[in-house]
């Protein structure tokens, strides 16, 4: 616990000493160029980030799926990222999984002593299943949180693919995992308080990891998100809006054409490529579900 106090993400910052004197707007204002470092120290991490995508989609292809563990912020993080995976990609919510210390009930009530124990997250881990195949995120600010860790050296021990997602240089994490992505964001504007400038950070990094590798595995075309489902009245609008990108159809034959195929890949797939519905889903099968290799091979 000695070195606590030598991390950076403990640090006081010289910049906010005196933030509660300060008039309203300006108070914000501190906050606000505090903030706008986040994206800088996260793009320092890009050659990292880019290492753990394609790392992880060659591992989807192979049946392995992604977790992503951590308590307090971190872990909220990882389930928040994991739980989005499901409604915009139509994964299976196996695929992408979140772990948080304290379990499902430390979302909304905080369970700080959770994090104490290297054990429990080893395995808490285990519980879900976790094999060698699988990816490990370990996610924490300060690098050093023992049921990450205790995590991660599980997951090594497996010989799985271990990544440490952290806001400090020279972590202990950085010493366990595979990859290392290490956003350094500083002394936060209230001090220690990680849930700002190294949550931010955070959250930006798993947005990267989670879009990268479903943009590698084919959930995407162009910009598009083709594999989202449409569960409720403005997905469904989405989904026709989509489906009329794609293809250059009007917003009713788009409606029409998602009635027909039940998807959004399936639909612009019949109408580019002149298919019926068993066809297209036929083709889209044979390639593993991305719309861009079937069409870049029928063209």
């Amino acid at each position: 616990m000695q070195n606590l106090a030598t991390l950076p993400t403990e640090a006081r910052n010289p910049a906010t000493e005196h933030l509660d004197e300060l008039p309203t707007l300006d108070m914000l204002r501190v906050i606000n160029e505090e903030d706008a470092k986040v994206a800088a120290a996260v793009a320092t991490t890009l050659p990292q980030i880019a290492q753990t995508v394609d790392a992880v989609a060659q591992r989807f292809e192979q049946g392995g799926r992604l977790f992503y563990i951590g308590a307090g912020t971190s872990g909220r993080l990882g389930v928040l990222d994991a739980s989005e995976c499901p409604p915009t990609f139509s994964v299976p919510p196996t695929l992408v999984q979140g772990i948080i210390a304290g379990g499902d009930s430390a979302l909304r009530n905080s369970s700080e002593s959770s994090e104490d124990s290297p054990e429990q997250g080893a395995a808490d881990l285990a519980a879900h299943g976790f094999q060698k195949i699988d990816t490990l995120v370990g996610i924490a600010a300060s690098g050093r949180t023992p049921y990450v860790i205790g995590a991660m050296r599980h997951a090594k021990s497996l010989g799985a693919l271990t990544i440490a997602l952290t806001c400090v240089p020279n972590s202990e994490m950085a010493a366990i995992a595979d990859i290392s992505i290490a956003a350094v964001t500083g002394p936060e504007v209230l001090t220690g308080s990680t849930r700002l400038k190294a949550g931010t950070a955070t959250k930006l990094v798993l947005n990267m990891i989670s879009t990268g590798v479903m943009i590698k595995t084919g959930a995407v075309y162009g910009n598009l998100m083709v594999n989202v489902q449409p569960t409720n009245a403005k997905l469904v609008d989405r989904a026709q809006r989509i489906i009329a990108a794609a293809t250059g159809v009007d917003k009713p034959t788009a409606a029409h054409l998602l009635d027909q195929a039940g998807s959004v890949k399936t639909a612009i797939a019949m109408q580019k490529l002149s298919l019926d519905r068993a066809s297209a889903e036929a083709r889209l099968a044979v390639a593993n579900g991305s719309l861009a290799a079937l069409l870049r091979k029928a063209h």
